[in-house]
């Protein structure tokens, strides 16, 4: 985790996001939502996604709507977009092309 500013986080995931580590990852999420205003999640380092990473992800943005914050995701991982794409989550959440735009796009 890294933060950008007062209201800015950046979670970097790598590696599997299954239902070993997705608990893990929801809870990094939801304590991060509750403290700043706009997390970034950057899953470019992400090798393996399954539904349980999915949900965690649909999860956290609409934590984040409901709690009037913002969420983006980062994502270039070609694994990790197969699986979105595939699930239709890719339309359906908040993406940017990197970190930088992501952070800029909030503010």
């Amino acid at each position: 985790m890294a933060e950008h500013g007062p209201d800015a986080r950046v979670i970097t995931v790598t590696g599997e996001v299954d239902t070993v580590t997705a608990p893990e990852l929801a809870a990094c999420l939801t304590a991060q939502l509750a403290a700043v205003q706009v997390v970034v999640v950057n899953l470019d380092g992400v090798r393996f996604l399954t539904s349980a990473g999915l949900t965690v992800l649909f999860e956290a943005n609409e934590l984040a709507t409901q709690e009037g914050r913002g969420l983006r995701l980062v994502c270039n991982s070609w694994m990790a977009n197969r699986v979105l794409e595939a699930t239709g989550l890719r339309t359906h959440l908040p993406f940017a092309d990197n970190v930088p735009d992501a952070l800029t796009d909030l503010y």
